[in-house]
């Protein structure tokens, strides 16, 4: 079991290179190793509509020369897909292939596969063992089994506050954000924004701060940007109208938070930032609507008065705390 497990971590290792750029698909790595013990093929998924871990795993052992894979073992953390999508199914890959054993993490939540796979695999006469890491694999594509699941986006707040508990001034000099936080910190925002699928912003901080909402800090696809409207009256200069990324405008009048990430997950939103303002932030704790919170402080600038941060509430953890320079990020889990 030792030797699954080491190899199922390598495919953890792999799929971790697709973060920002397979949605609305999982992360997936795949290993093969031969009787000889040794690795003789890998891959990731990189894109959606580009081959799939497996595939990509099988043409790197084929273009090393291998051939012959009857004798060889396939590793992959998700489930093989059984059904046609933008690409043929895995698992008949798999079957094709001649494989006659496949060790999976997990299972896949997506009621298009969801232990078809495996069952495809096994009338096949393929030896399936599954639950490697299983616990790890559903952490890394936490994003995907939420959305599949509970039906909604995964959903990460995310705000900069002073040391002394603001996050923004009472007053501001132009239409501009204020920055609290280093430029190290800038791109550590910058980087999970490029990780997710989507920024959630409310009205008011367009109207404020004319944000543009982009990775631009950071290299990778800019995330879709979301903003709740109740008076459609938001300027088309807006930096947020910029043709860099999709933006989707929501009427917040007549949308909840439940709602609203009934929204996200028909526009086939898997994760999503509310990055502001500080009311929807707190709405949605409030609603216990959250499963990671971004906390960046920074340790230098002093408001005295102005906008509180957001409290949370309810059951929660501190999941990792960073030091960036000299700025500290809390990262908090709901439990």
């Amino acid at each position: 079991m030792q030797h699954h497990e080491k190899y199922m971590q390598r495919c953890l290792e792999l799929a971790k290179n697709g973060l920002g750029t397979t949605y609305p698909n999982p992360l997936v790595g795949s290993v093969i190793f031969n009787s000889e013990n040794k690795i003789i093929g890998e891959g990731w998924h990189y894109q959606s509509g580009q081959p799939h871990a497996e595939v990509n795993a099988v043409l790197n052992a084929e273009n090393k020369g291998h051939s012959d894979f009857s004798d060889a073992t396939i590793y992959v953390n998700l489930e093989p897909c059984s059904h046609t999508g933008k690409t043929p199914p895995c698992a008949s890959m798999i079957i094709k292939k001649g494989f006659k054993k496949v060790v999976i993490g997990t299972l896949d939540p997506h009621d298009k596969v969801a232990g078809r796979g495996v069952k495809l695999l096994e009338s096949a006469g393929i030896k399936c063992i599954i639950g490697v890491l299983s616990n790890e694999c559903k952490e890394l594509n936490r994003r995907f089994f939420t959305y599949h699941r509970k039906r909604r986006p995964y959903v990460i707040l995310k705000w900069a506050e002073t040391s002394d508990g603001y996050i923004a001034p009472l007053k501001k000099l132009d239409r501009s954000p204020v920055w609290i936080t280093n430029s190290y910190s800038k791109q550590r925002a910058h980087k999970l924004r490029a990780q997710e699928q989507a920024i959630l912003v409310g009205a008011k901080t367009v109207i404020d701060d004319n944000p543009s909402l982009t990775c631009r800090s950071w290299k990778g696809f800019h995330p879709t940007r979301v903003v709740l409207d109740s008076l459609e009256n938001l300027s088309k200069d807006s930096a947020v109208f910029s043709n860099e990324a999709q933006t989707l405008i929501l009427n917040r009048k007549t949308r909840e938070v439940d709602g609203i990430l009934s929204d996200l997950f028909q526009n086939g939103i898997q994760s999503v930032i509310i990055e502001g303002g500080v009311k929807t932030i707190q709405e949605f704790i409030d609603k216990g609507m959250w499963d990671e919170a971004y906390q960046f402080m920074g340790t230098e600038v002093l408001f005295h008065e102005g906008v509180q941060t957001p409290k949370l509430s309810g059951k929660f953890l501190l999941h990792t705390r960073e030091i960036i320079e000299n700025d500290v990020l809390k990262i908090y889990r709901k439990s």
